[in-house]
């Protein structure tokens, strides 16, 4: 690990203003993904500046605005804290869901919610200095594309870039419509849909994100919704726990009750990961479903016109097939509430 100068932060204006003179710093919160990537000289900080204790850890009912009857997450509130809160369990078990199947219970105990959507990706290549990765070193190529690729992306890759995100709980907010409060160095604060807040590689697979820098992470406002009966997170790994998603898939489904209770569907939000270098909304099949039965062979029609744009790589076609067939269990179980 290479040198660097530590800062405790105050209050969340002076660890903007820290952070925005240095263009090498970088804030530390839990450091679960930070702290391992300066341990692999991957990301080279010359200062990190602690914003632990800035609170910013609030879970609340949102009473005003646009968002009235939302719920706004702190930046810095744990994983944990998060998944378990009642507000989150009772509106957001979609949330809940896919925070638990998330890393372990240590570090979800460390982790905050702005650090989740700020992790980087866990391509071997990013990580292995020794190999040209242009995420890491801009211009020295992409290892992954002609190397071992079987984690790698079937959706939005570049021949830059072929590396997919790795977050669950990111996959969840962008089913959910999250949008991510963020406050910059100049006081002014705005507002970022998950839609937006990542990126996809294009010619530049070094920015993860659309934040500026000296942006700060304040908080995660989800919208009101009616989906926390119909919701459901599937994880597809190599093994039960500590396993990056080979696919995932959050699901969720409100259905037509204005002729009485029924099966058609009204409204229906489906995220993947596992399949792009950001949370992958399957648009296509949201589309298709809409005003549908929820039947297993609509749930299959969708699903294939959503995997029918994917673009494998040698040796990860299997994604293509598991990723309609993860659409259709995620759907199914959202359906019946969680069971199969």
């Amino acid at each position: 690990m290479r040198p660097f100068t530590y800062s405790r932060a105050k209050d969340p204006s002076s660890a903007i203003k820290m952070l925005a003179q240095n263009p090498n710093a970088k804030f530390l919160a839990g450091g679960t993904n930070l702290l391992d990537l300066m341990k692999e000289d991957v990301e080279r900080p010359d200062a990190l500046i602690d914003i632990s204790e800035l609170g910013l850890s609030d879970i609340n009912l949102i009473s005003a605005g646009t968002n009235q009857g939302g719920i706004s997450l702190g930046g810095l509130s744990k994983n944990t804290a998060t998944a378990n809160h009642p507000l989150v369990r009772q509106n957001y078990p979609l949330l809940t869901q896919a925070i638990l199947a998330g890393a372990s219970g240590q570090l979800r105990n460390m982790a905050t919610n702005g650090g989740n959507l700020l992790q980087r990706t866990r391509c071997p290549y990013f990580y292995e200095v020794a190999m040209p990765c242009n995420k890491r070193e801009p211009g020295t190529g992409c290892g992954a594309k002609e190397g071992i690729n079987r984690m790698h992306a079937i959706f939005g890759w570049s021949e830059q870039c072929v590396a997919v995100y790795p977050s669950d709980m990111a996959i969840a907010l962008a089913a959910l419509d999250a949008v991510v409060k963020v406050r910059s160095a100049s006081g002014q604060e705005r507002s970022i849909s998950m839609a937006d807040f990542h990126r996809l590689p294009g010619d530049q697979p070094e920015k993860d994100t659309n934040l500026a820098h000296g942006e700060l992470i304040t908080a995660i406002e989800l919208p009101k919704n009616r989906f926390a009966d119909k919701s459901y997170y599937l994880k597809v790994r190599d093994r039960a726990s500590y396993a990056f998603a080979l696919i995932s898939v959050a699901a969720a489904l409100e259905m037509d009750q204005a002729n009485g209770p029924g099966n058609r569907i009204k409204q229906v939000r489906i995220a993947m990961g596992g399949v792009a270098h950001k949370p992958w909304r399957a648009l296509k099949a949201e589309q298709m479903l809409v005003g549908k039965e929820a039947t297993e062979a609509n749930f299959n029609l969708a699903a294939s016109a959503e995997m029918a744009d994917a673009r494998p790589l040698e040796h990860n076609a299997f994604k293509v097939e598991l990723g309609k067939r993860s659409i259709v269990l995620a759907l199914k179980m959202a359906f019946n509430g969680g069971k199969a």
